[in-house]
């Protein structure tokens, strides 16, 4: 395998038509070279209204995006690929209460494709608060959906139709993060501006909680994650500008924690696909960094400047990469920053 050490750092630039804060590459095989980014835009005067969109790109093997469709819908604070190889779905929650799912167009790039992308099939009027963010359970069945009101709603998927199955008051503010554990489908983790971190069971009550942590996150809690490739450890991303290592073999007490300040609040983050212990983190005031994660402790190897606005939107591509005749399994990066609305690639120097 070619270094990608020898390649430009930079690779596309893209500006978005609305603030930028989220970006998704397509994990499906055969379809890794396609990238949503999704917009949030709040449009001021005298009837102030949130306005955004999906759009779609194609990563032209060589270099540069090419936009292949674009969604308009209301303001968006999240997107996500189903993880199933079932059905092939990006779900969106909106401000305005929504969650929407559009499938993927299977005959992208054939003679019988439509020149959609992507098209909406189904949506479901989850509540009045605006949806903030969303999670998949592994197998595609249910999204978890973190409203601004402090609640969290559980929306069952089942022949092509949705529905709210679970409704509770998770926190006290807005639900920035809810996280099905990957290694165990009944639990979901939740993380809120009241700076709570929280566990669920969902085959119990949903009102009783496994555990909440109230201490360890000094601003509100932004992201959670558990490392796939490891069964004991999980991520929280905070407004405090930490990244926080739990071992969750403590959960009856959840305080056993390492941390690593990234100088800007950690608002996503993202574990390689292939890479065991490498995270991409979007950094709000500081731009993007990636870390390597170990039991004992965390590294920063590396800090992206390129971004003129908050870091907001982070993922790591799913295939290889084909870039100027060098090829290099995973390692292409998209990020988006919010009011200069950028959406750019880059390979990382340290891979």
């Amino acid at each position: 395998m070619v270094s990608l050490l020898r390649l430009t750092m930079d690779v596309a630039e893209y500006r978005l038509d609305g603030n930028a804060d989220a970006v998704e590459f397509c994990p499906y095989d055969s379809f890794h070279d396609i990238l949503a980014a999704a917009t949030y835009t709040l449009q001021e005067g005298d009837e102030p209204c949130r306005i955004g969109g999906i759009s779609v790109f194609s990563v032209m093997q060589g270099s540069g995006l090419k936009l292949l469709q674009h969604i308009e819908t209301t303001g968006i604070f999240d997107i996500k690929w189903n993880p199933c190889l079932g059905h092939k779905l990006l779900a969106e929650a909106n401000s305005g209460g929504f969650l929407r799912l559009h499938e993927l167009n299977c005959n992208h790039g054939t003679a019988e494709d439509t020149g959609e992308v992507l098209k909406e099939v189904v949506k479901e009027d989850v509540s009045s608060s605006m949806c903030l963010c969303l999670d998949w359970n592994l197998s595609s069945s249910s999204i978890a959906v973190g409203l601004s009101d402090g609640s969290v709603s559980i929306v069952t998927i089942s022949e092509a139709q949705l529905e709210i199955t679970q409704h509770w008051q998770a926190h006290d503010f807005e639900v920035w993060a809810s996280a099905f554990d990957v290694h165990h489908h009944q639990l979901l983790y939740t993380g809120a501006d009241d700076c709570k971190f929280s566990c669920w069971d969902l085959r119990e009550c949903t009102s009783a909680m496994i555990f909440q942590n109230s201490k360890a996150h000094k601003m509100g809690v932004c992201c959670i994650q558990k490392n796939p490739m490891n069964t004991n450890l999980l991520l929280t991303g905070s407004y405090d500008e930490s990244l926080r290592l739990w071992d969750m073999r403590a959960t009856s007490r959840p305080i056993l924690e390492q941390q690593i300040s990234l100088g800007g609040g950690v608002w996503k983050f993202k574990h390689h696909p292939s890479i065991p212990g490498l995270v991409l983190a979007a950094c709000m005031h500081n731009g993007f960094a990636i870390v390597r994660i170990k039991e004992d402790g965390m590294e920063l190897l590396e800090n992206y400047q390129k971004h003129e606005s908050l870091a907001y939107g982070a993922d790591w591509h799913h295939g290889k990469v084909q870039l100027k005749g060098e090829t290099g399994a995973g390692s292409l990066v998209a990020t988006c920053s919010f009011y200069d609305r950028q959406l750019r690639l880059w390979l990382p120097n340290v891979l």
